[in-house]
């Protein structure tokens, strides 16, 4: 009897992680369905598409020192590129998804194909209703560790400047 009631409880037990497991792997295709979607509509100068990913407080932060937008100015900076037509073309080559506790905030990093050859995205999601949002979302470029004393070189002069301005706030 009592192992019929452990092999009863075992199975009880293993099942009750099952649906857990299926859970996070239904939600990080959810993400990754998000993130390729999010992508795409910038390759293809969706506007609409691509903002309306994003919660309203969002923030997104560009290669550049001084890219730091929040959702509304992000907006301004980007609508000239979408109108035109002319955007970024981003191509998820892999990511990694994590979650909260709570399963209603993951976050991520990704290596994407750009036209600035490898570049890194991270960023947060928060799960609004039934859909993904980005919260926040941080671009980088990548730099191979043996040239990071050219690159230096390269961007010294225009942020030794950008350095004292904030080192002096």
């Amino acid at each position: 009897m009592k192992k019929i009631i452990l092999f009863s409880l075992s199975i009880l037990l293993f099942s009750a992680f099952i649906p857990k497991d299926q859970d996070a792997e239904n939600e990080k295709e959810s993400i990754n369905t998000t993130l390729d979607a999010w992508h795409k509509a910038a390759a293809e100068a969706n506007y609409n598409a691509y903002f309306n990913v994003m919660t309203e407080d969002a923030i997104f932060i560009g290669t550049d020192a001084t890219e730091n937008w929040n959702k509304t100015a992000f907006k301004v900076w980007a609508k000239p590129l979408f109108d035109k037509g002319k955007t970024w073309n981003f191509t998820a080559l892999e990511r990694h998804i994590y979650f909260d506790k709570t399963g209603k905030t993951s976050w991520f990093d990704e290596l994407l194909h750009t036209q600035m050859k490898i570049c890194r995205g991270s960023g947060v999601l928060v799960k609004i209703g039934k859909d993904w949002k980005i919260k926040h979302y941080v671009l980088s470029m990548t730099i191979p560790n043996d040239n990071v004393t050219e690159v230096v070189k390269i961007k010294a002069s225009i942020e030794d400047t950008l350095l004292k301005n904030l080192q002096n706030k």
